[in-house]
């Protein structure tokens, strides 16, 4: 059942004890402050899917660390609906220049003749603030915890800070001090939880868990519940499958924590095989699924495309007595319309209606982007009438389902229209473009979105170089795409080796380079812009002028 176990035991890293962080006072400096910034993360990495367990153990290790700076921890921290006010530029100036001196309390004291009043809602947004400079962020922890200014809301959203730059220790013994002052630290620790997992550490996520005890926090479980959806959320998947068996007797298997792992399978890496073999387990443990481990199974064999699974497992589910939820109609919308059976998609969705359901902008999008793959945009344009009469409005999904689809000139329109709906275009948005357009070889399209970027208050960064660059030099177009690079490094970006490396090859002729851009030039013109283009176009602007 877990095969690579030992192999992925050799490759972790043995755990260093980190107790005596939590009763040593003297373990871990917390009252200094060195000037020193340390630079927001960089991150540019995606995920994808992979079909052996080893490979998929060894890729998440590089792509999980750097995807988990920039995040939202108040739903780690109990704090779902709070809002955090920006303070004022003067005050954020104070902070940095008080950072700059030699010593934290050096810097305290700036502030404090300052003339700046703490108080709690100030600390705690400045801390929010200062989230991707965690020296800067702790400065303002300690002025306000001198000014008995900090809650425990603000200790855990510390906490949660220096976890994400993997400042752990520092982190430990505002633990140890909220247990000292017989504060409530159970959220701390799962905060550390999950920031261990983040850290591509899941050996110290399930020792933070295991020592819960020693604070007279039982581990329960809604903690081990929150362990395994950690140790799945960034990578871990294996891991927490093989917890969840080692610690059966103290927590019993049963369909919820299978649920745990399916998920991550299903739709975190959309592993059919995995989880069909999760699946099985089920049953040898005499688990029956519920209707969230239906509901799993029919997204997976949806995203993939498998329309008859998807249905057997909808028709089974019914039969032993779960209802459907929303989310299973929007997967077999999807896997319906994917597969060119878009009458058929159309008739589910009025079952939706039927069954007391209301559908929401999910389930349109679950039809519209399998449509604009196809390129099927009249009926996308549909769908968004329909959709818009629901008053439903359009989501970022929407949009970037029509630009997967769009020729340049529909693309500006979406653009446009994402503008105008407040939704956009972000650096993503401009990322699918460049992307496609490549993919097509259409590099004059592409460069041609290069220059509109700006327009819409978007500035390049390494991300979209790196696309260019790339792109340019698969087209041919190395002059070109040297220009852009020598353009990236001016503008501070470091070298890419990678780059490099296509870059080196030959440049190609005037003459050539002359007949590329002819082939380009004759590529602009899409099946979709030929045929009544105009008219499609201004049909998509008559839609989305209604939202």
């Amino acid at each position: 059942m877990l095969l690579p176990a030992i192999a992925r035991r050799l490759k972790r890293p043995q755990p260093t004890s980190f107790l005596p962080l939590l009763f040593n006072s003297t373990a871990a400096p917390t009252s200094s402050l060195s000037p020193l910034r340390t630079r927001p993360f960089l991150s540019f990495a995606s995920a994808s899917f992979h079909q052996t367990v080893v490979l998929q153990y060894q890729v998440t290790l590089r792509f999980n660390f750097s995807t988990q700076t920039i995040t939202d921890p108040f739903e780690l921290i109990g704090d779902k609906n709070h809002a955090v006010s920006s303070p004022e530029p003067a005050v954020l100036d104070s902070f940095k220049r008080a950072a700059d001196l030699p010593t934290g309390e050096e810097g305290i004291a700036f502030l404090d003749e300052s003339g700046i009043g703490a108080d709690h809602n100030l600390v705690h947004s400045l801390i929010w603030e200062l989230k991707e400079e965690w020296r800067l962020a702790f400065l303002a922890f300690k002025w306000g915890e001198k000014w008995r200014c900090v809650e425990l809301k603000t200790y855990e959203l510390m906490i949660w800070v220096l976890g994400n730059n993997r400042k752990f220790g520092i982190g430990w013994t505002l633990i140890r001090d909220l247990h000292r002052s017989s504060m409530n630290i159970r959220q701390a620790m799962l905060i550390m939880i999950d920031r261990y997992a983040a850290a591509n550490d899941a050996g110290k996520a399930i020792q933070s868990f295991n020592i819960m005890e020693m604070f007279r926090l039982g581990p329960d479980e809604e903690a081990f519940r929150f362990l395994l959806r950690a140790l799945c959320k960034h990578g871990f998947i294996e891991e927490a499958e093989e917890f969840m068996f080692l610690n059966k007797k103290l927590f019993p298997l049963d369909a919820d924590g299978f649920n745990i792992i399916l998920n991550a399978w299903c739709n975190l890496y959309v592993d059919v095989l995995e989880a069909k073999r999760i699946w099985r387990e089920m049953s040898k443990c005499c688990i029956l699924p519920n209707g969230t481990s239906y509901a799993h199974m029919i997204s997976c064999f949806s995203k993939v495309g498998n329309l008859f699974d998807s249905v057997r497992l909808y028709e089974e589910m019914k039969k032993r007595g779960w209802v459907p939820g929303l989310e299973v109609y929007n997967s077999l919308v999807y896997v319906l319309t994917r597969q060119n059976c878009f009458k058929e998609a159309l008739k589910i969705l009025d079952k939706v209606k039927e069954t007391g359901l209301l559908p929401n902008s999910t389930t349109y999008n679950s039809i519209i982007r399998p449509l604009c793959e196809l390129k099927k945009l009249e009926e996308a344009r549909n769908i968004l009438a329909r959709m818009v009469a629901e008053n439903l409005s359009p989501t970022m999904e929407t949009y970037h389902a029509f630009l997967e689809g769009a020729d340049t000139k529909l693309t500006m329109e979406v653009l446009n229209q994402m503008k105008i709906a407040g939704l956009g275009p972000t650096d993503d948005s401009f990322i699918l473009v460049l992307t496609k357009f490549f993919k097509l070889e259409l590099a004059e399209n592409a460069l041609k979105i290069w220059m509109e970027m700006k327009q819409y208050g978007v500035a390049p960064d390494l991300k979209h170089y790196i696309v260019l660059v790339e792109g340019l030099a698969k087209c041919g177009l190395l002059s070109k795409a040297r220009e852009y690079y020598s353009e990236m490094i001016s503008n501070g970006f470091s070298d890419d080796p990678k780059l490099q490396k296509m870059l080196k090859k030959p440049v190609q002729g005037k003459q050539a380079q002359q007949k590329q851009w002819g082939k380009q030039a004759k590529r602009c013109q899409s099946p979709i812009h030929k045929k009544g283009g105009k008219h499609r176009s201004s049909t998509l602007d008559r839609t989305n002028r209604k939202v």
